[in-house]
């Protein structure tokens, strides 16, 4: 008899917490019922609608915020990949990597024309850059000279000083600021510390003698980007656009 009371007694407290809107897991751990069992002492009972949206809004926000959703998940998984990757780096870096590294990253984001220069906005970057123009080209911070591309809304003195406290570039060798023109579209992601250009003076043939390491790395891939572009000659004859405004304006004269 008391195992039949027992019964009753938790089949009870299963029916009540589920009228006052209790999921099957919170019912389950309140009275260490198995789910299973739950689904047959309940099954038939309905929530109200402001119960199912409670349980919905709680759910969600589990989701979205307990430690298995899927957002941590994902973190856990990125943290893990960065951590092996990272192990797979010997440290000291070779000088010729060090010297390859600075070489690729300005093929891809330094000045293809005129001096030798790079722009950009992060800060990392741009350390390594002043960093690296040192260990392999000899040219210290001191002899850099440098421009920011910032918006009206921001201070150009204070942001001045952040990037010579961050690369040994003294202020007086900041020139004229690029201040955007106030405009009517609207940016969300400001550029907190601006774009900086970092430029070394009198420096033309420091760029050829990069270009002359890139030619040198990229020496077995040549013959095939010279084959296929002369199979592909017909594409740089291309006319150039009118410019129609130029024409215009011309006209009215």
């Amino acid at each position: 008899m008391e195992a039949v009371r027992n019964y009753q007694n938790l089949k009870q407290k299963a029916v009540d917490l589920r009228r006052n809107g209790y999921s099957y897991g919170e019912i389950a751990k309140f009275i260490k019922t198995p789910k299973s069992t739950l689904s047959l002492w309940l099954k038939g009972m309905e929530l109200t609608v402001e119960q199912r949206q409670r349980l919905y809004t709680k759910q969600t926000f589990a989701l979205n915020q307990g430690p298995q959703s899927q957002k941590n998940r994902r973190k856990r998984e990125v943290d893990a990949i960065i951590i092996k990757a990272g192990s797979e780096i010997n440290l000291p870096i070779l000088l010729d990597s060090y010297r390859f590294f600075g070489v690729a990253l300005y093929w891809a984001e330094g000045s293809k024309t005129q001096m030798f220069k790079m722009t950009n906005s992060d800060p990392n970057l741009i350390l390594f850059w002043v960093k690296w123009l040192n260990k392999i080209l000899n040219i210290p911070a001191k002899q850099l000279k440098a421009r920011l591309n910032i918006y009206p809304q921001q201070n150009e003195r204070k942001i001045i000083k952040f990037w010579s406290d961050l690369t040994g570039i003294p202020v007086n060798n900041f020139g004229k600021s690029y201040v955007k023109p106030i405009s009517s579209n609207y940016k969300k992601n400001n550029l907190y510390y601006g774009t900086i250009r970092i430029d070394v003076p009198k420096s033309t043939d420091l760029r050829h003698r990069l270009y002359g390491w890139l030619k040198v790395i990229m020496k077995d891939i040549a013959p095939e980007v010279e084959k296929t572009e002369r199979k592909w000659h017909r594409l740089a004859e291309v006319t150039k656009p009118i410019n129609m405004i130029k024409i215009n304006n011309l006209k009215r004269r």
